[in-house]
């Protein structure tokens, strides 16, 4: 029976929950879209392209373990952890010996993969090049459609797609910029792949030359196993187990096998769809990435939509207060009337769930195209739909919408019902008695001392009635207890020095502290209408209007005013937080660079020849390479520099030890990085190198510009046999030759430029802006739906109004004053959301800048802070003035007398 009254009240009343269906179909989306990100990042597949004829591929695993074994209380506990390490891991080559006696193998194919760019004008249409030995082209296969193989050591092949694109053939010269000095080889042949090859640009050169250029002499990327007629690849798979391990494999597709080789690193033996991570390790490292954006998103989402969702149905039932009063008089019991709004809720939820997980679906692909463009997931990792992120939305959906209705009932379930009849009389709602307010204030203007005592009891009264009614004890008391709750995640946010670690208490921060405010928000309106009284009493009636309003309708005012400061809050914290820490960076790293000139490339970087040249000519240089390491499982940032009289081109801010110690056998850590690992010059510390590689080193120094140029500084020829493109990121040169000097010293070097300092710190801030645009992008959905929830909060309270505006018409106040009200109360509304938010907000980001830099002092662009404010007053102002003119354009006469 309530189920079908429950129907029966939804149809009847479309318009009072089209505001509640707008904002859960809005989560609902939102929420599908985050969850296909997370669910690409956990199933997403990663399909071969250049080992597509090799049934089975052995490669080195790409991660660090550590086994934890932990005996307690007679029981023995093993935990087994493992991280992605960031460069590729290589195998030592004579394991092709051990690979071939394996019964069912037919052949083993080494595979060398490598830097190589082709440095042309069409450039290889966004596709990675990577260059082999044409010895393995058998492993696609490719095979040529015009010319021959390449034998000198300045002989190349290139693939069809890219000879079309560059307009190549054989004989034509081209430069490819490897992992050394450019070079100029001739094309001897265009190959063609067997099966499609989207996503890389193939270079194939001579034997001798691919080994140059891998400059991992005695080591491979992989091998490729092909398997004798009658052997399947998963017997291939087992077999090769069995030789390289023992007979302990378990089925699968993938086998881990540690450590065999002489580099410490485990073998792997991948086939079927396995084989992709394998070839695409950016990819098999986006899937992390995406899970942790996709997680991230969707938390948020949530928790700001539960937030928004509460206040919209808050406003709705407020809406339909005299009719549940009415239920409340005729006998309905509490438990009714919550079943009732429960069931109303669930069944608004459930479609709007519906229509909001197909509309996230568009949108997820969407999303991930742009995080495509941007760089920040590969191609290679393909989109994912399943059926679960809608079914997650769907549920989320109805049961957030649920909750919300409980929530906002608990007030008009629990009145006695000889309260609920006099409440449900005409004139004793709040509407009405806004609008007998209204009417008062007009009358007072004709100098109506009856009407004037009259409004003042009444205002006294109602004011009295609200007061309990809009902050009831237990709101008051989980409003206070997040308000320190949110102080508490603050105070852990000063203390915090990791991004990973500082970034989801930052956005949680502003979540929790926006939510209290939606909890004091009445007091919080009454608060502030305190203060600004005066103000508004002086612009007249329309004035005093709107402080009345404020004041007797502070629960309303609330609902609005909490999509607002959260979109203030939010959106500033997300434009501001990554420019805080980006410009601490750069002004630590514009303070430590000593050089006169930097040289950059607009391409892969700086070959080493080029700072051979330079100090041919007595200059002081400083080749830079950049990689992270692992201490542990724990990720660092680490650099390789030139020790050679790098004190006069280099400057970090020592603060205990020498640089003058640096060789490839030591380390120099920052303070943050010696206070984590408990280090001081002296000191061992044990780490893993970008591919994979152990290495114990003695601590030299410690320094305290670690946000500019990372935690951890090694000798540059150890981090440059360790990484995958050696070529050094920038070239730091001490010199008293001009910048045209140097120029001409590199002119044979294409993409070469040199920089004056402040040239390179204006290049950086500009590469860090692009990274921000992920972070802009990741949460700009989020406050998207913040806006359309302050849209429909504000028409659903100015739509409530409708019967008030009548009274006030009829009492002779003009369309122009209701109008002109309206604005008073928005922009009333607008100045204590920016003020909420603007101090949630600035709570958060001096939290966060003390955290990770040090310093109170987060970077906040006042123009973009006067552009945020500004489009949270115009979305203000416009959803207040339109529903409000529509709201007047209905007779007076016909809006008073009609029933509600």
């Amino acid at each position: 029976m309530m189920l079908r009254y429950a129907l029966r009240s939804v149809r009847a009343r479309k318009a009072g929950f089209l505001g509640a269906f707008l904002s859960l179909m809005c989560a609902a989306a939102l929420i599908t879209a985050c969850g296909t990100l997370l669910d690409t990042g956990l199933r997403g597949t990663i399909r071969t392209e250049r080992y597509a004829a090799s049934s089975v591929v052995v490669s080195a695993d790409q991660n660090v373990h550590r086994t934890t074994v932990k005996h307690k209380k007679g029981k023995t506990k093993v935990k087994h952890k493992a991280k992605p390490i960031a460069e590729r891991a290589w195998l030592p080559e004579n394991l092709e010996t051990t690979l071939a006696r394996t019964p069912g193998v037919a052949r083993v194919i080494p595979e060398l993969t490598f830097l190589a760019q082709p440095l042309t004008p069409t450039g290889t249409g966004g596709r990675t090049a990577y260059g082999h030995a044409w010895d393995s082209a058998a492993l696609t296969p490719y095979r040529l459609v015009t010319g021959g193989a390449p034998r000198a050591a300045t002989d190349l092949v290139i693939d069809r797609d890219f000879a079309l694109r560059a307009r190549l053939r054989p004989g034509d010269r081209l430069t490819v910029q490897s992992t050394q000095a450019p070079r100029v080889y001739r094309i001897t042949g265009i190959a063609a792949p067997a099966t499609p090859v989207r996503h890389q640009t193939s270079l194939f050169f001579s034997a001798g030359e691919a080994r140059r250029l891998a400059a991992h002499p005695g080591q491979v990327t992989a091998f490729g196993v092909l398997p004798a007629k009658g052997t399947s690849a998963e017997r291939l798979r087992q077999a090769i187990t069995t030789v390289l391990h023992g007979p302990t494999a378990l089925p699968g597709t993938t086998t881990s096998l540690r450590p065999t080789t002489s580099l410490g690193s485990t073998v792997q033996v991948t086939t079927g769809d396995a084989r992709g991570p394998v070839e695409f390790l950016d990819a098999a490292t986006a899937r992390t990435r995406l899970v942790s954006i996709g997680g991230a998103m969707g938390g948020t989402s949530l928790l700001v939509a539960v937030l928004v969702v509460v206040g919209t149905f808050v406003l709705s039932v407020q809406q339909r207060h005299r009719e549940l009063a009415l239920l409340r008089a005729v006998a309905a019991t509490s438990g009714q009337i919550r079943r009732l709004l429960g069931r109303e809720a669930l069944i608004v939820g459930t479609v709007a769930g519906v229509a909001g997980a197909l509309l996230g679906l568009p949108l997820g692909t969407w999303l991930y195209n742009r995080f495509v463009a941007l760089g920040a997931v590969p191609a290679t990792l393909q989109h994912t739909t399943g059926v679960a992120p809608p079914l997650a939305a769907l549920v989320a959906t109805a049961l957030g919408a649920w909750t919300a209705a409980r929530v906002a009932s608990r007030r008009i379930s629990r009145i006695r019902p000889a309260q609920a009849l006099a409440e449900a009389e005409p004139g004793a709602g709040a509407g009405a008695e806004a609008g007998t307010e209204a009417e008062a204030g007009v009358e007072a203007e004709a100098k109506s001392a009856r009407t004037r005592l009259t409004t003042r009891t009444r205002l006294t009264t109602r004011t009295r009635l609200t007061a309990r009614a809009g902050l009831t004890r237990g709101r008051l008391l989980a409003g206070l207890v997040l308000l320190v709750g949110g102080v508490v995640l603050v105070a852990v946010l000063s203390k915090l020095r990791t991004e990973p670690a500082s970034t989801p208490v930052t956005f949680l921060a502003v979540v929790v502290l926006s939510t209290s405010v939606a909890l004091l928000g009445p007091l919080l309106v009454k608060a502030a209408v305190l203060v600004l009284r005066g103000p508004l009493r002086r612009s007249g009636p329309t004035g005093r209007l709107a402080t009345a309003n404020l004041r007797g309708n502070a629960v309303r005012m609330a609902s609005v005013v909490t999509p607002l400061t959260l979109l203030i809050g939010m959106t500033c914290t997300v434009l501001f937080v990554q420019p805080t820490l980006g410009d601490a960076a750069r002004a630590q790293a514009r303070e430590g660079v000593r050089a006169d000139w930097v040289v950059a490339s607009q391409g892969p970087g700086v070959p080493a020849e080029a700072a051979r040249q330079l100090r041919a000519r007595h200059d002081i240089v400083t080749e830079v390479v950049r990689t992270t390491v692992r201490v542990g499982l724990d990720k660092y940032v680490a650099q390789g520099v030139t020790p050679a009289g790098l004190t006069r081109t280099w400057d970090p801010d020592v603060t205990a030890g020498s640089l003058d110690g640096l060789t490839e056998h030591t380390v120099a850590v920052s303070e943050l990085a010696a206070e984590q690992l408990h280090l001081k010059p002296g000191g061992t510390l044990k780490l893993t190198l970008g591919d994979g590689t152990p290495a114990t080193l003695t601590v030299v120094a410690v320094y305290a510009r670690g946000l500019g140029f990372g935690d951890l500084t090694l000798a540059h020829d150890l981090v440059a046999r360790h990484v995958d493109n050696p070529l050094a990121s920038s070239v730091l040169v001490s010199t008293p030759r001009t910048q045209t000097q140097l120029a001409t010293t590199l002119r044979e070097f294409p993409d070469i430029r040199v920089l004056a300092p402040a040239a390179a710190d204006s290049l950086q801030a500009r590469r860090q802006q692009a990274n921000a645009e992920v972070n802009y992008l990741a949460m700009g959905l989020v406050l998207a739906f913040t806006g359309i929830a302050v849209v429909n909060t504000l028409a659903m309270s100015v739509a409530e109004r409708v019967r008030e505006f009548a009274l006030l018409r009829l009492a002779g106040a003009t369309r122009r004053q209701v109008l002109r009200m309206l604005r008073i109360e928005a922009l009333s509304v607008v100045l204590l959301a920016t003020a909420l938010g603007s101090g949630v907000a600035l709570a958060v980001l001096t939290a966060f800048s003390i955290g990770m830099t040090g310093r109170a002092a987060p970077s906040v662009t006042p123009l973009v802070y006067v552009t945020v404010v500004t489009v949270g007053a115009a979305l203000a102002l416009v959803a207040t003035a339109l529903p409000g003119r529509a709201a007047l354009r209905l007779r007076a006469v016909t809006v008073a007398t009609a029933r509600e």
